[in-house]
């Protein structure tokens, strides 16, 4: 899926030397992993002793080290000039090696107890595709490759003689494994359809394994057979392992979005219970934002889910609001002043909600700023009649920040699209059409859209498909006539008059 952006964020001289040093501890955790693999193949019969290797094969473990390193250094620089972001924080640097950690020694112990063919080597690459993006998969997937044909040549990882073409062939094996498996992941959108990608990845490892065996007899065979078991098994594994990331680390994927779209997700149910009528809401919004998203390319799964939430912050006060109220409005008996604070505050509370939640950050920012700095224009007109117009406008506004993001901007519109759709008596397409232009007006009259990288061509791309919702949504129909009907008329009797 399409990773979401958010706003850049300063990366100064105090971010780097953090950065840096996340990366050095991993570097060290790593070699130290490998350390362990070599002492563990040290334990070995047919295999030299640990002194005896550190004695005899000291220039290949000091390679190993070097080349490791380098390859980290790779990465970091890759991640500082095309992802900056991801090197923000600690605990996206984690997910980053922690993948690396964890595919190496699976593919380690694969490879130690079964065959070097047997090795899940496309896992990685399928890991990244969903946890971070396409192009950072793609590219984590040629260090992974580079890191496996190192270890297999600089440490006393024997059992590659076996398959002696093997050791030679592992960045070709691991490499085509994984972009088969990236190009067919990134078109999935199932758990069925995630298994059977580990089918297509078995392609390339099948074709170069008889290429490498060929004229080996029975050991081809069995071979072939490893490297079946090495495509089905990236795709299980990464099935399982998908959950343990995205809960550990609150990643998003489309998975994890559909399960929180659900209705039956625990906020789902409890704004349905508490506030239906913001449940019904936060539905329309949805279907306009996942248009929207259409029309601009961007991800529709987060769009919805994003829509699903930006509104739950009203949970903490529902009878404030007017699509849960049923006669009886609070507001009446309130100051101005403080029916704002209440308003306005259902913005933070959303973005408090959903972090307590441990629900993903990008569907707090969202809640947060789908309203921007906007003034609150019903309590704002109330507050000027009665103080002959001395008032200030940002005391009867949001807090902002404004829209970081095409998501957030795509939510502002939506939102207030769908809220002034009820009120309009007339909803003729021309009607909403205007309705919605102003919206958008508005909006960048005040300078919302300043914080994110939407277009006037976005702009006119959201207003048409919004339009084309909201005329279908609420559609005319033909007046039904008014007959009474008994059980004689559905029969077939005579009509009562």
């Amino acid at each position: 899926m399409k990773q979401p952006r958010s706003a850049p964020e300063k990366f100064d001289a105090r971010t780097i030397a953090k950065s840096v040093t996340v990366f050095f501890v991993n570097y060290v955790l790593l070699f130290a992993l490998i350390f362990l693999f070599i002492l563990l193949n040290s334990l070995s019969e047919e295999n030299k002793g640990f002194v005896q290797y550190l004695q005899e094969d000291l220039t290949d473990l000091v390679y190993l080290l070097v080349s490791i390193f380098i390859l980290f250094v790779i990465i970091y620089f890759y991640f500082l000039f095309e992802n900056r972001q991801s090197l923000q924080t600690a605990k996206s640097i984690w997910l980053i090696f922690i993948l690396l950690d964890v595919s190496i020694v699976v593919c380690y112990f694969f490879g130690f107890f079964f065959n070097v063919y047997s090795r899940p080597v496309a896992m990685l690459a399928l890991l990244a595709l969903l946890l971070l993006s396409r192009r950072a998969a793609i590219f984590l997937n040629v260090i992974f490759a580079l890191m496996m044909f190192a270890i297999d040549h600089f440490s006393n990882f024997t059992l590659t003689d076996v398959n002696a073409n093997a050791a030679a062939a592992t960045p070709l094996l691991t490499f085509a494994a994984g972009m088969v498996g990236i190009y067919v992941g990134s078109r999935v959108k199932t758990r069925v359809c995630s298994f059977l990608t580990g089918f297509a990845v078995c392609v390339p490892l099948l074709i170069m394994i008889a290429c490498l065996e060929y004229g080996s007899g029975m050991q081809l065979l069995y071979a072939m057979l490893f490297g079946l078991e090495a495509g089905i098994c990236s795709a299980v594994l990464f099935m399982a392992l998908l959950p343990v990331f995205e809960v550990c680390f609150n990643c998003i994927t489309d998975y994890r979005l559909r399960e929180l779209t659900d209705h039956d997700a625990p906020l789902m149910r409890e704004l349905k219970e508490r506030a239906f009528g913001t449940f019904n809401h936060c539905i329309v919004v949805a279907h306009l934002a996942e248009a929207c998203a259409i029309a601009l390319n961007e991800d529709t799964a987060l769009a919805r889910a994003a829509a699903y939430y930006h509104d739950v912050g009203k949970l903490r006060q529902p009878e404030f609001f007017t699509e849960n109220q049923s006669g009886y409005n609070p507001h009446n008996e309130l100051s101005p002043e403080l029916s704002v604070d209440i308003i306005r505050s259902h913005a933070k509370d959303g973005y408090e909600l959903i972090r307590n939640r441990r629900l993903p950050k990008v569907l707090a920012d969202v809640a947060l700023q789908h309203h921007g700095t906007m003034p609150i224009k019903y309590f704002y007109a109330k507050a000027l009649k009665m103080t002959d117009g001395e008032v200030n406008m940002d005391d009867f506004s949001y807090p902002g920040p404004k829209p970081q993001t095409k998501i957030a901007a795509i939510i502002m519109i939506a939102d207030a699209s769908e809220a002034i759709s009820r009120s309009l008596p007339d909803r003729t397409p021309e009607r909403v059409e205007s309705a919605v232009r102003e919206i958008i007006q508005e909006r960048v009259d005040l300078e919302q859209f300043d914080e994110c990288d939407i277009t006037m061509r976005d702009l006119t791309a959201i207003k048409e498909a919004i339009v084309n919702c909201l005329t279908g949504v609420y559609h005319s129909r033909i007046s039904y006539p008014k007959l009474k009907l008994g059980r004689k008329d559905a029969e077939g009797g005579k009509s009562n008059g």
